[in-house]
């Protein structure tokens, strides 16, 4: 779990927040990284910190929701690294509204990043992993995959379906080396949960939710991200690994 020395890691979403705190984490331990996002923006950023580091990383500009980009993504990490041997399925979108007010464009595009994406990139990537007969696919769940909060339909019902798709690929991939396991966040304190962080009455409101009585820090999610792609969890898979100071414990 300390060393992924030359392991050749894909992080998709990884110009900002969750995806960038675990593109750092896995730098910092050896690892090559290509690092995606639809927006050169942040990912320039991501690039800048993690080069400033030391670590070998590219970008790759894709939207994940679009076949044809992912297709392209793969071949051009395939061809710059070699090969890929691990996954993270972390781009994602969260539009809040209520179902009524909901735009359907809203609803389409939450589950095309959210759901389709991973999806794709698994569809993409796995097969290489299974004919190497090693590969670790990490797809970022949520809590909101088996709890619910009013105004998060789109994105509660995609999570909800990444966790039965991470089981999915794990039941088709097993014993092929080749381990598919769901990270499920509570509430962490990233851009996408800024109108929570800068409003004290909805802040308070979410961490009373928390047992542990705060939010998480990124660097709280990366252990938990390392040890599903680590070789000592060569017998975990199809599993749901929640990180929500016990948010789900009630």
């Amino acid at each position: 779990m300390n060393s992924f020395h030359e392991q050749v890691v894909v992080v998709t979403g990884a110009g900002r927040g969750i995806g960038r705190s675990l593109a750092e984490a896995f730098a910092a331990r050896g690892a090559r990284l290509a690092v995606n996002d639809i927006s050169p923006a942040g990912l320039d950023e991501t690039l800048a910190r993690l080069n400033a580091s030391g670590a070998t990383a590219r970008p790759f500009i894709a939207d994940v929701a679009s076949k044809m980009a992912v297709h392209a993504m793969v071949e051009a990490v395939s061809e710059a690294f070699g090969r890929i041997d691990i996954l993270i399925n972390n781009a994602g979108v969260e539009p809040h509204a209520s179902i009524l007010d909901l735009d359907e464009w809203d609803w389409d595009r939450t589950l095309a990043v959210n759901l389709k994406g991973p999806f794709l990139c698994s569809r993409a990537i796995g097969p290489g992993m299974v004919t190497r007969g090693w590969g670790r696919i990490i797809n970022l769940a949520s809590i909101l995959g088996v709890v619910a909060l009013p105004g998060r339909s789109p994105y509660a019902s995609a999570k909800a379906g990444i966790i039965n798709l991470t089981r999915v690929l794990a039941l088709e991939w097993a014993g092929s080396g080749v381990t598919v396991n769901a990270l499920c966040p509570g509430v962490f304190g990233t851009e996408m949960n800024r109108q929570i962080l800068d409003d004290p009455v909805k802040y308070q409101e979410f961490v009373r939710r928390i047992p542990m009585g705060r939010m998480g820090e990124l660097h709280e999610l990366a252990g938990a991200a390392l040890f599903l792609a680590a070789e000592s969890s060569s017998y975990v898979t199809g599993s749901c690994l929640f990180v929500d100071g016990g948010w789900t414990a009630w």
